[in-house]
């Protein structure tokens, strides 16, 4: 039997896990897989509430590790991980996307000679100053086993010389899209209990370093949420770490017209991202779930990993002016223009067949 060590931290990593796990769980007689939770996102509706959700196995270790610098998060996750691999002794170490908690479980199994399958990998931004970006491509170059979401991640990879191991299986997140959509829809009260009507809402989120740790591009981010408010309302779940800026900056006055949330569960966000009539974001996640909805999305940041959404004219790119996201919102709204749901029944998902989990655990078999 082959144990996997499965390493997450952050919320989009346990909806990625999520996808594997259900199909490890149908394979228990070949493989037994061993959850290492970092603390990375360590609030219950950021993390707990995931694991309830989707049905992933409790971690067998929690190392609640969460706060400092990124090199002192960093490297106090590689120090606990390395001993947690010293005990299991794993056949292989998983480790998802692009976070700090990625970065320390690759380069702590890499030490120890254990081979490492690195999901979603070969995304490149080509922005070396988010941190984000220096994690996948340090994450990649150790990685024995590269499963790439797109046709574009392979080609980023073979252009840095990274060809073997290199597997384009889809995108995981189109499986988590398909499998949960409709449970979303069954389980969640979020429209009601936030008195909004399907197609009659916007919906924003804010979370990069590269908008937050900015006081201007924060507060042109905010003038445009607030000022699409007058148009139409706005639910803005608001990560812990954005709302600590805006009270430091002083910009909490521009969430008046917002309606503020705390951050919500999978299933809720799923629920919301599928009624919107638009998405503003500058989440990587939100933006792909925004396209496999057909909801149009405006990406609040000057470049973007998934660059199919833009190639093929479903999101827009507007970087941190307020000017150009609510030139962009009008657009949208005016237009209609939407993702998946205006394409031709031969239209192809550039991210796989929703069977991208599938397909990594028979390599990893």
């Amino acid at each position: 039997m082959k144990k996997i060590l499965t390493i997450v931290g952050a919320r989009p990593q346990f909806i990625k896990a999520a996808t594997l796990s259900r199909i490890i769980q149908n394979n228990n007689d070949e493989m037994l897989e061993v959850i290492v939770h970092t603390g990375q996102h360590f609030d219950g509706n950021m993390s707990q509430v995931f694991f309830d959700e989707l049905d992933i196995p409790r971690p067998k270790y929690n190392l609640e590790i969460s706060g400092g610098s990124h090199g002192e998060m960093t490297g106090r996750m590689l120090e606990a991980i390395e001993r947690v691999l010293l005990d299991e002794r794993p056949e292989w170490v998983v480790v998802y996307g692009d976070t700090n908690s990625t970065l320390a479980g690759a380069l702590a199994a890499a030490k120890l000679h254990i081979p490492i399958a690195h999901v979603e990998a070969g995304l490149r931004s080509f922005n070396m100053r988010m941190p984000e970006e220096v994690n996948r491509i340090l994450a990649d170059r150790v990685s024995s086993l590269l499963f790439c979401p797109t046709d574009t991640a392979v080609k980023n990879l073979s252009n840095e010389g990274i060809t073997d191991g290199v597997h384009n299986v889809g995108d995981v997140m189109y499986d988590a899209a398909k499998f949960y959509r409709e449970r979303a829809g069954q389980q969640s009260g979020i429209l009601h209990s936030l008195g909004i009507q399907a197609k009659e809402f916007a919906l924003a989120t804010c979370h990069r370093a590269e908008n937050t740790d900015v006081r201007e591009r924060l507060a042109e981010i905010l003038e445009a949420l607030a000022k699409v408010s007058r148009e139409l309302p706005v639910v803005f779940p608001l990560h812990p770490r954005t709302a600590k800026l805006i009270e430091k900056y002083g910009l909490a006055s521009l969430l008046e017209g917002l309606k503020v949330t705390e951050p919500l569960s999978f299933l809720d966000m799923v629920a919301l991202e599928q009624a919107a009539a638009v998405i503003l974001t500058d989440s990587g996640g939100v933006q792909k779930e925004a396209f496999f909805y057909g909801v149009p999305c405006i990406t609040m940041r000057e470049e973007t990993e998934w660059v199919e959404t833009v190639e093929l004219g479903l999101n827009c790119l507007c970087g941190a002016s307020a000017e150009k996201i609510f030139t962009a919102f009008r657009y949208c709204v005016s237009t209609g223009k939407s993702g998946m749901t205006n394409r031709s029944p031969a239209f192809q998902s550039p991210y796989g067949d929703g069977c991208a989990a599938q397909k990594i655990i028979k390599k990893l078999l």
